[in-house]
């Protein structure tokens, strides 16, 4: 294990890359042969076995929120309203403001 000590971040991540595809190979190999070993067996008792696959749910990672707040001086300043306040809208909380003010 010392020899990965040795190579830079460039090649460890090259090391890790490929070890997942090899990783996914072997997985989607192992699956391909289960569905045959089941296919074989079916048949070897005169029963015909249609196998499903799942459908691929698409990823939602990444999307993006729409902006429902913006700062009233600098509109580069926005906040979709999920997670905590920004400091800037916690500023304009405290100091009287209502939120709605600042709707997009």
């Amino acid at each position: 294990m010392t020899e990965y000590q040795n190579l830079s971040e460039r090649e460890l991540q090259a090391v890790i890359e490929s070890a997942e595809k090899a990783l996914k190979d072997k997985q989607a190999n192992k699956r391909k042969e289960v569905i045959a070993q089941i296919k074989e067996l079916a048949a070897s008792i005169d029963v015909i076995v249609d196998i499903h696959e799942p459908e691929k749910k698409s990823a939602r990672k990444g999307a993006k929120v729409a902006i429902k707040y913006r700062h009233p001086d600098d509109r580069n300043k926005t906040w979709t309203g999920r997670g905590v306040a920004p400091k800037w809208m916690q500023d304009l909380l405290s100091a009287g403001h209502d939120r709605s003010e600042f709707e997009v």
